[in-house]
């Protein structure tokens, strides 16, 4: 019996977002919301309607079992999660006009203390990993990601977002390196301007997302915000314009980017190793838009809320 290939399994952190506002005194709160970004692209998928999985360590503390819940309410598969009683990392954030930064507590989380003995045996159900965030930084963690994606990127769809937390990266050189093995592995790379400046690498963004193609990915995404996004294939340069939307913030616009590319090129049949590395310009096109029609309704509201594929029209 042949089994369907279709899931998209999502590698990387989950933890509990605590985001900023005022109580009726004037004074700075913080309330806990669930988010990290491979958690907000697994969540975007399944809201998506595309097969999502998950893998990663989850504590069976109460924020855990908030993720786990928010996780299965997205329709999120969580067979090749790793549970444990280790705690939940937690990130406190500051909104800067609707902009995002970060502080994180994370020592010995149940999502950074995986080990290369964690790695799930994947099936042939699974046709795609997407990787990203802090989850690449700290070790035992970084390490295990990265060798589950040189273990599986010859025979399956690979992506990566490096989605820099410059404050988390106590190593920027390591962290570096570390991120230039898993693009040469990647099929797909997608990542904001700012994180391509963070490479301190010489050319435009097209000369350098062109010396990354020669290296290994099919696809360079390089989004910026309200000026929309700019897909680099061998041959091919795709630019698409933001949304106009009413920004709340922009957590989790990113991860729901991220989302809407895995979703449809997962649509149109297209997470295979060789379909990735034949897209036509219409076909990159159609993802980007999909992915910047999701992405708007995500910094439309509050938090890393990406929306339903009913909510896209």
């Amino acid at each position: 019996m042949t089994v369907e290939i279709r899931l998209i399994l999502c590698c990387g952190e989950a933890l509990i977002d605590m985001l900023p506002g005022t109580d009726e005194g004037g004074r700075t709160v913080f309330a806990p919301h669930v988010g990290g970004a491979v958690f907000n692209t697994a969540v975007a998928l399944g809201r998506l309607g595309a097969p999502a999985s998950f893998f990663s360590g989850l504590s069976t503390d109460f924020f855990g079992e908030e993720l786990k819940a928010a996780l299965e309410t997205s329709k999120v598969d969580l067979r090749h999660v790793r549970f444990s009683d280790r705690p939940t990392t937690v990130a406190f954030v500051k909104l800067d006009g609707g902009h995002a930064s970060y502080i994180f507590y994370d020592e010995n989380s149940a999502g950074r203390m995986l080990t290369l003995d964690d790695l799930p045996d994947l099936g042939p159900d699974v046709s795609a990993l997407h990787f990203s965030c802090i989850s690449l930084v700290p070790e035992p963690c970084g390490s295990t990601y990265e060798e589950l994606m040189r273990r599986e990127h010859q025979t399956r769809v690979t992506m990566l977002d490096p989605n820099l937390r410059g404050p988390f990266i106590k190593d920027p050189a390591g962290h570096r390196e570390r991120l230039k093995r898993m693009i040469a592995m990647a099929d797909i790379v997608k990542l904001s301007d700012e994180d391509l400046a963070w490479f301190s690498e010489d050319g435009t963004a097209e000369d350098i997302a062109k010396r990354w193609i020669a290296d290994g990915p099919a696809l360079v995404v390089v989004t910026a915000g309200a000026n929309g996004a700019v897909a680099y294939t061998a041959n091919n340069r795709v630019e698409v314009p933001a949304v106009p939307v009413s920004v709340a913030d922009t957590v989790g616009a990113g991860d729901t980017f991220n989302a809407g590319l895995l979703a449809a090129f997962h649509d149109a049949g297209q997470l295979t190793k060789d379909r990735i590395r034949s897209l036509s310009t219409d076909e990159v096109r159609t993802a980007l838009e999909l992915a910047a029609r999701a992405a708007a309704v995500t910094v439309s509201r509050p938090g890393a809320n990406p929306p339903w594929r009913y909510e896209l029209g």
